[in-house]
């Protein structure tokens, strides 16, 4: 026996399998019996987080012990991650690994690695994520994040989207947020269009197709689809378009304002874009240059599709 909690379990043990008195179990196994009755307490300050920690839990179940340490560091906690990692062991969360094939990270002249976001409005990306109701109704969603902040810009939910809706939420998001130098996107068919083409041209914005059949070109794309499938629509169910609108603009509002960016040293999205409008030390924050979406495989009433909901973030708000 190495310590009194295991001598503790071997009385218990002796006394259920040989059917004898906690004293005579007790000075077989050499222990105390004052050890043996000890209950340990658990302090009111670990009570406190423990309960913060499981609410932090219950909304978020995708986030791990590191992402939940910089939720409660936020909220003023003075606690370090191994006393988080613990109580989470303790606590009996898990987040499930998933084990994804790794691919090459191609050679593209538009893809990420050579065309790298160097400020804010410097490279925008967008791409299309599919979804639907309980009525089996599709839905789509066209996510713009920029790539430098990680700010997702806006989530135009509809039952369809075609090239003119693009240029349409493009064009509002334009006059809000201002025009960035380069939109990165796939090949999609909304995308390629000749009329978004050239209203982009006209607009002095530079498009940056990826390589077909390549979607790690486009890995903040790629990252943001992955997340907001894994942390929202596998988590929801939409009975309308209505609410998929409205609970779509939530998240995001979340996703900008109080969710922990791991690539941004786990400030928001919000918080960094506003640190890099008042620099330290004269020059601005940079992201990190590593890419570890490199591996993610992202893969009302009803109206006309022209009177759709459209979500808008500015810089900062």
């Amino acid at each position: 026996m190495i310590g009194p909690t295991r001598r503790r379990e071997a009385v218990r043990q002796a006394r259920k399998a040989l059917d004898v008195s906690e004293r005579r179990a007790c000075q077989v196994v050499q222990q105390p019996r004052s050890t043996q009755r000890y209950e340990p307490r658990e302090p009111e300050r670990d009570r406190r987080l423990v309960k913060r920690m499981h609410a932090l839990v219950r909304p978020h179940p995708r986030y791990g012990y590191r992402r939940i340490w910089a939720l409660l560091r936020a909220e003023g906690w003075r606690v370090n991650r191994k006393k988080v990692y613990r109580l989470w062991r303790q606590e009996g969360f898990k987040v499930p690994r998933k084990q994804r094939k790794k691919k090459r990270l191609g050679d593209s002249a538009n893809g990420i690695l050579r065309r790298r976001a160097e400020h804010i409005n410097h490279v925008w990306c967008y791409d299309f994520v599919k979804d639907q109701t309980i009525d089996s109704r599709p839905l789509k969603f066209l996510a713009i994040e920029d790539e430098y902040t990680r700010e997702c810009l806006a989530i135009d939910v509809a039952r369809s989207i075609t090239a003119q809706d693009v240029i349409g939420t493009l064009e509002e998001l334009f006059a809000i947020r201002g025009v960035p130098k380069c939109i990165r996107s796939d090949n999609g068919p909304e995308f390629v269009a000749q009329a978004i083409q050239n209203w982009l041209e006209d607009a002095g914005v530079e498009t940056l197709y990826i390589a077909p059949g390549s979607p790690w070109e486009n890995a903040y794309s790629e990252s943001f689809n992955s997340r907001f499938r894994d942390e929202f629509l596998n988590a929801e169910q939409f009975t309308c378009l209505l609410e998929a609108q409205v609970m779509t603009e939530d998240h995001r509002l979340a996703y900008n304002h109080r969710r922990p960016h791991s690539a941004l040293d786990y400030m928001t999205p919000t918080a960094f874009a506003e640190s890099c409008k008042k620099p330290l030390g004269g020059s601005a924050p940079k992201p990190p240059t590593s890419f570890p979406s490199l591996q993610k495989r992202g893969h009302q009433q009803e109206k006309p599709s022209d009177n759709r909901n459209l979500t808008l973030i500015t810089t900062g708000t």
